[in-house]
């Protein structure tokens, strides 16, 4: 696919990073009523381990379980893969017999012997026994010609699946890794959002409290002041509780202690374009065909199955092959001959062998490539089923991302006029114009869109992540950034609508 360029920023966006800055009303000089509105004890106690997105990639790429196992999996594909092609090649035997017999044996022609004789035999091969062959051959070729070769293709597709499955895994962690990062961020950037609230808040509750303590307000519109400041106060706990939960998960997926805290290091949440947005729904949906590891897994496994269909066809007509060499000493004797035990020199025997099979009457045969059949219909199916499923995520991410972009506008606009109607209605009833009600409600109504907003820059980020993998990609690579190119040769940009 292109080079991911980052979309552009609305020209808005980064002037209204103030919003979340620490923007509070002045404060008015008074006493506060009996029972001081204290905020409560923060919940995190350590500074916290900093760590960046890039960071977390490559340590869930190196140290996450998961991915270890399936990178486990394809060694161990590859050497099925070497023993399935080794099976071409011959077994060497080498070893050593000695037989005893003593008593009656039968002659071919009926007559009884009584005799006692012995053998040694050592060399390439074992167990040489009267005048028979070497039962154990020193170099054999025992296999069936079509199972021996359709098995090594098999095996050499089976890596290809289990390499594909492996990127199909990789993927799917990196994306958990971003998505918890994300998590992490939302929590951290909530637990401000939710201070500053908090601290405007407490700044209402406490010129409510003076008001009404100087007999130029209610009590009532105090005591309202002082349950919102302490609804604010435990929204902060919350956020808290949020970043030691994301904290730990992205732990996790990185291998981690969870005892360590984790802190993003981005210091402002802005929305992070990956995907370019002149590429259209259908070049989308395409590239994903071409791209996603998981359709390569399955025409892996198509491939196999088919392999597994013609050998279980031909397996009928191929011979079942046994070729036999040995080598060595072999000597021995009897009582009826001369010398008891001795006379030994060189021996040497080849055997070739070549059967076909009919299993159970070839009815064994047919319910073997019924079986082939059907797992190469279900391959067939289990790729249509993926192909649906990569069409739909692709679609689906690339909805979101559009729906969500146009909610970051949206939201920085209801954030903006949150932020004057409370400060408007603050100063009102400052100056004794209006109910605190009215300010509180203003509060409430800005608390909601500061949090919307940051809401909506983190879904769409994560939109954005979910869509580059639902193309096929790593989403560590989204991080990479090309060469700027030769004054005469501009890069392209790309703006969302």
């Amino acid at each position: 696919m292109p080079s991911a360029a980052p979309n552009a920023v609305p020209a808005s966006f980064m002037a209204s990073r103030t919003l979340a800055g620490p923007a509070q009303p002045e404060p008015v000089q008074g006493q506060l009523t009996e029972g001081a509105l204290d905020a409560s004890p923060p919940i995190l106690r350590a500074e916290g381990t900093p760590i960046d997105l890039e960071t977390a990639f490559r340590l869930g790429g190196v140290e996450n379980p998961e991915i270890r196992i399936a990178s486990q999996r394809v060694a161990q594909a590859l050497a099925d893969r070497q023993f399935a092609a080794a099976q071409i090649l011959p077994t060497m035997n080498a070893g050593s017999n000695y037989y005893n017999h003593n008593g009656n044996l039968q002659q071919s022609d009926g007559t009884i012997l009584s005799v006692n004789r012995s053998g040694l035999y050592a060399g390439a091969g074992a167990f040489a026994v009267g005048s028979g062959t070497v039962n154990v051959p020193g170099v054999v070729w025992n296999m069936n010609v079509s199972v021996a070769a359709f098995n090594a293709l098999k095996a050499r597709q089976t890596v290809i699946e289990r390499q594909a499955g492996t990127r199909t895994m990789s993927n799917d962690i990196l994306l958990q890794i971003a998505l918890a990062y994300l998590n992490l961020m939302r929590a951290e950037q909530g637990r401000e959002i939710a201070l500053q609230i908090r601290a405007e808040a407490h700044e209402v509750a406490r010129v409510t409290a003076n008001y009404a303590a100087s007999g130029q307000g209610r009590k009532a519109d105090a005591d309202r002041a002082a349950t919102e400041f302490r609804q604010r106060d435990a929204d902060v706990l919350s956020m808290e509780s949020d970043i030691l939960t994301a904290s730990a998960r992205l732990a996790q997926l990185l291998n981690l202690d969870s005892a360590i805290r984790l802190r993003t290091t981005d210091p402002w949440c802005i929305p992070r374009g990956i995907v370019p947005d002149s590429i259209g729904l259908p070049e989308l949906v395409a590239m994903a065909l071409l791209q996603r590891p998981e359709l390569a897994e399955r025409r892996a496994a198509i491939q196999r199955a088919l392999l597994d269909l013609n050998g279980a066809k031909l397996l009928p007509f191929s011979p079942n092959v046994v070729v036999g060499f040995s080598a060595g000493t072999f000597g021995g004797g009897s009582n009826l001959v001369t010398p008891v035990f001795g006379d030994f020199g060189n021996r040497t025997d080849f055997d070739a062998i070549a059967y076909w099979t009919l299993q159970n009457m070839a009815v064994g045969n047919r319910a073997i490539i019924n079986a082939a059949s059907a797992r190469y219909d279900i391959s067939n199916l289990e790729q249509l089923a993926v192909l649906n499923r990569v069409r739909s995520e692709v679609a689906s991410a690339h909805a979101r991302t559009l729906a969500r972009f146009a909610q970051i506008g949206i939201n920085e606009k209801a954030v903006r006029t949150g932020q004057d109607g409370f400060r408007e209605d603050f100063e009102r009833i400052r100056g004794r114009e209006g109910l605190p009600i009215e300010v509180l409600n203003n509060l409430q109504l800005l608390a909601r869109a500061r949090m919307e907003y940051l809401a909506a820059i983190i879904d769409y980020n994560r939109a954005e992540f979910e869509l580059y993998v639902a193309l096929g990609q790593p989403p560590a690579s989204a991080l990479a950034r090309s060469i700027p190119l030769p004054p005469t040769h501009p890069q392209p940009k790309f703006d969302k609508p």
